[in-house]
């Protein structure tokens, strides 16, 4: 495709994980939001991460979860050995947002943003993600661009498609994805999807 945005790896099996990929600052965590957007609360799990700002200047990152929760989970100012960059990563909020990705929630559909350095210094959470990412219900994931361990390791998985996000293809995004999971959801709850979508 000329905007860059391909499935990889075909096999046989419809993937239910959706995975975006693309470089920092692209667009993938407003795409996730613009999705949730369009989608009833009570049916989504997950979570997405969002820019602290002090005077203008980046500080850290908050994570939000769709039912309220929000949590620091690093900054500059954090005294400690796990570190991205400048900022202290916060490993206690990182091992409870695990629980927002444990089953039994109610969720129809989980969205995460993301799946990065930062949320990978927290075992819990990618056990968590793990256990997600091998369930059967959709799930629509940003993941870094580059990394080893597990960022690599869920790239490679053959239930999971991964698409990137560009400048070119992150308006028209939104809609695809809606439509992704449109394909994914059984019929019962597909149409509340549909209807939400199409509204302004």
């Amino acid at each position: 495709m000329t905007d860059k945005q391909a499935m990889v790896r075909p096999n046989e099996r419809q993937p239910h994980v959706l995975l975006l990929t693309g470089a920092p600052g692209i667009g993938k965590t407003t795409v996730i939001r613009r999705v949730a957007d369009k989608l009833k609360s009570n049916e989504l799990g997950g979570f997405y991460t969002e820019e602290i700002r002090e005077d203008g200047e980046r500080r850290g990152f908050r994570l939000v979860s769709f039912d309220g929760l929000r949590r620091v989970i690093a900054h500059a100012d954090f005294s400690t050995s796990r570190r991205v960059g400048r900022y202290g990563v916060d490993l206690a909020a990182l091992d409870e947002a695990a629980e927002l990705l444990r089953p039994g929630l109610g969720a129809t559909i989980y969205l995460v943003d993301e799946i990065g350095k930062m949320e990978c210094f927290s075992e819990r959470l990618v056990a968590a993600m793990r256990a997600l990412l091998g369930g059967e219900v959709p799930v629509v994931a940003t993941v870094g661009a580059r990394g080893g361990g597990f960022i690599a390791e869920v790239k490679q998985r053959p239930d999971c498609a991964l698409w990137e996000v560009t400048r070119r293809n992150r308006d028209e995004l939104p809609e695809r994805i809606l439509a992704w999971l449109r394909e994914k959801m059984p019929a019962s709850i597909r149409s509340g999807v549909a209807g939400r979508s199409a509204q302004p």
